[in-house]
């Protein structure tokens, strides 16, 4: 038993992106079927630990908590690419400024998630960018003071988003308070969105997604009906 729990331990850690997290789910997802306008959302635990009642069969969750954007970069081909989605949602940023796979500049984050949109459109995706959410601290790392290195990241993230000609969500702008981090009303641990914070990224996305979407009304209408 000690060798089996080992070994298990062993290929986890070699998994660095874990590609495995989801891909029992995407052989079940399989290829959409004709006339399916289907939607991936890439991210982090922000994204994976999103209000359950909206994701369906159109609408796909790919979020790994703790995860970076170079982690991410990794499995897009196997978690976004392979699903053949009309449109993908990346939100990346916050575990590159907490240091979960050491430390990472902004432009090292941008570069990321410029090599994800490059997959994206090389494979006739739609993408839609996502600004980093505010923090004004992080409770797994203490001494961490993410205010200012977030503002300026989504500074460049919708610097990219206009010189690309994306689709840019600014969760941001309507989450931020005075500190700056995430409104208290929207989170209780100042990181992860409660069911408020969730309905304020559903409302905008939404817009966002149907935006990216010009010419699929299968998707604007699944939007609306949400």
């Amino acid at each position: 038993m000690a060798q089996a729990l080992a070994t298990e331990a062993d290929d986890a850690k070699m998994d660095w992106p874990n590609l495995a997290a989801y891909r029992s789910a995407n052989a079940k997802d399989g290829l959409p079927a004709k006339g399916e306008q289907r939607v991936v959302f890439m991210g982090d635990s922000i994204t994976e630990f999103w209000t359950k009642s909206y994701w369906n069969k159109t609408t796909i969750n790919r979020g790994i908590s703790g995860q970076t954007s170079p982690q991410m970069l990794l499995r897009f081909r196997a978690d976004v690419i392979a699903l053949k989605p009309k449109v993908v949602v990346i939100l990346a940023g916050t575990n590159d400024i907490a240091g979960n796979t050491g430390t990472s500049t902004n432009e090292m984050i941008v570069d990321n998630i410029a090599s994800m949109v490059d997959l994206a459109k090389a494979n006739g995706i739609k993408v839609v960018l996502c600004s980093v959410l505010p923090a004004a601290g992080f409770y797994w790392n203490e001494a961490a003071r993410p205010a200012p290195q977030i503002a300026a990241l989504n500074q460049l993230l919708q610097d990219y988003a206009k010189r690309q000609h994306l689709i840019y969500v600014d969760y941001y702008a309507a989450m931020v308070d005075e500190r700056p981090g995430l409104k208290k009303a929207y989170s209780e641990d100042g990181v992860h969105p409660n069911e408020a914070g969730y309905k304020v990224m559903i409302a905008l996305v939404d817009k966002a997604i149907a935006s990216a979407s010009t010419g699929h009304k299968a998707i604007a209408a699944a939007l609306k009906a949400k």
